[in-house]
C-alpha cells in the first residue's frame, strides 16, 4: 500500500496502483466497507482523481476481482511431476495461502454481496472454478472426462471453496490439518465413485499404484483400514 506524497504516474501505471491498493484494503475488510476516500488516501491521491481512472468503486472492484481471480486460478497450477497426492497437497497449501492473505475479500468474492452480483464478476468467479477444474483434470491425465469423473472433480473444487469459507469464520481447525484433509477428501470421493464407475476405478488403480508409502493417499487408506478391521475368524 502506498500513502503520503503524490507521485506523477502514467494512466496505466496509476490504474494498476489503484487496483493494488484496493486489493490490499479488500484483503482486510469486505469491499462494501471500503470507501473511495480510503482508497484515494492509501494511494496518495485525491478522491476526484480516483474517479478520473475509474467511474466508481464498482468498476474498481471489478478490476480488482479480475486480478485476484487470475492470482487465485494460478494457485492451482502445478508441474505434472511426482505422485498426485503430493501435488494436490502443494496446490492446497498455495490455495490456503491466498485465502489466508485475502480473507475478507475472498469471502466477499465467493459468497457474493452488494458489489458482486453482476454478470461480469460472476463470470470471473466461474472462470476461477473452471480453471481449477481444468488443472485437476490435467493432473489426472484426462481430456474428456466421463460424467462421474466430472462430478468428482467439480464437487471437490466446490468442497474446497466451501471448506475455506467455513475455516475463515473461526479458523477452529489448524490450517495444515485442513489442507491434508482436503487431499484425503479427494481420495475418498474418488474411491466412492470408483465403486460405481469403471473409469474412476481405473483412475483409483493408477492413483494407488503411483502413491508412495508416506504419501497423503497412503495415509488415508491406512487410517480407513484402522477404522474397519477385518472380522475375527
Amino acid at each position: 500500500m502506498t500513502s503520503g506524497t503524490r507521485r506523477r504516474m502514467g494512466v496505466q501505471q496509476r490504474r494498476e496502483q489503484l487496483i493494488a491498493v484496493a486489493l490490499e484494503l479488500f484483503s482486510h475488510r469486505s469491499p462494501e466497507d471500503v470507501s473511495i476516500d480510503e482508497i484515494a488516501e492509501a494511494a496518495g491521491i485525491s478522491r476526484p482523481l480516483v474517479y478520473h481512472y475509474f467511474p466508481g468503486k464498482h468498476s474498481l472492484y471489478e478490476a480488482a476481482v479480475e486480478r485476484a481471480a487470475r492470482e487465485l486460478a494460478s494457485r492451482f497450477e502445478e508441474p505434472p511431476e511426482g505422485p498426485l497426492g503430493a501435488r494436490l497437497l502443494r496446490v492446497m497449501r498455495r490455495f490456503f495461502d491466498f485465502v489466508d492473505e485475502h480473507g475478507p475479500g475472498f469471502s466477499a468474492l465467493m459468497r457474493g454481496g452488494p458489489a458482486v452480483g453482476t454478470s461480469s464478476t460472476s463470470a470471473v468467479i466461474e472462470e476461477v472454478r473452471h480453471a481449477a477444474y481444468r488443472h485437476i483434470l490435467y493432473h489426472l491425465e484426462i481430456e474428456r472426462p466421463a460424467p462421474r469423473v466430472e462430478l468428482l472433480v467439480r464437487s471437490w473444487v466446490s468442497h474446497a471453496e466451501t471448506t475455506a469459507l467455513l475455516w475463515l469464520d473461526g479458523r477452529t481447525v489448524p490450517r495444515a490439518d485442513l489442507e491434508l484433509q482436503l487431499v484425503h477428501d479427494f481420495g475418498a470421493l474418488a474411491a466412492v465413485g470408483a465403486a460405481h464407475d469403471a473409469e474412476l476405478a481405473g483412475l483409483m488403480g493408477r492413483l494407488i499404484a503411483a502413491e508412495p508409502p508416506d504419501g497423503p493417499f497412503s495415509e488415508l487408506f491406512t487410517r480407513l483400514a484402522a477404522l474397519f478391521p477385518p472380522p475375527a475368524p
